[in-house]
């Protein structure tokens, strides 16, 4: 009797090991970090944007559209109720992306109007924050590309047998990755240039 339960107990143990449920929690949190670290390098951004803004002001009055898109599409950035669980919900995940890409787009069309500012542009507050600016906008595509890799091997982990089973059992299913309109335009960073 004594040797049946020790053998039912190393077949559960042996069985467990082999289930995948500690990969699929290991994935599962990389995926959850992987996204904070996006969401941190988005609000850098974020907060660069109002004293963008009030440097361009300074300078170029008569951008006054422009400079109002900038801080409509900062302000809908804002609006959007981020969490971990967003990774979950492919709809918010859409909604977020959007919300980037129009903001993405409005920087772009700031930083192509102050080219017609000569002052702007040697303004010493203004080029840092613009370099800034560009250094976020490299530190955001790093932090999407570590994200995408972790939702890969997270959705891999879920649809490879035998762990397939152990998700279903668990509720685990796969996670929507994180895309945006015209990706490949929104992921450059701007191009500055300070000749003529």
């Amino acid at each position: 009797m004594k040797s049946l339960h020790l053998l039912v107990v190393s077949l559960f143990v042996v069985l467990l090991s082999g289930c995948g449920y500690n990969d699929l929690q290991a994935k599962d949190e990389a995926t959850k970090s992987a996204w904070a670290e996006v969401l941190n390098q988005y609000q850098r951004r974020a907060d660069l944007v109002p004293n963008l803004v009030n440097t361009v002001k300074g300078f170029a009055q008569q951008e006054k559209d422009i400079l109002i898109g900038v801080t409509e599409a900062r302000s809908k950035v804002g609006s959007i109720n981020v969490s971990p669980e967003m990774v979950n919900d492919a709809a918010a995940m859409k909604k977020f992306g959007e919300a980037q890409g129009e903001l993405s787009s409005a920087l772009s069309r700031l930083l192509v109007v102050t080219e017609n500012y000569p002052q702007l542009r040697s303004d010493t507050l203004f080029r840092d924050l613009q370099a800034q600016l560009e250094g976020t906008e490299n530190r955001i595509t790093v932090a999407r590309n570590r994200f995408i890799e972790s939702i890969q091997a997270y959705n891999v982990t879920v649809r490879s047998f035998p762990t397939n089973l152990t998700a279903k059992m668990f509720g685990h299913e796969v996670k929507p990755n994180f895309t945006v309109e015209n990706e490949k335009a929104i992921s450059a960073p701007p191009t500055v240039d300070f000749g003529s």
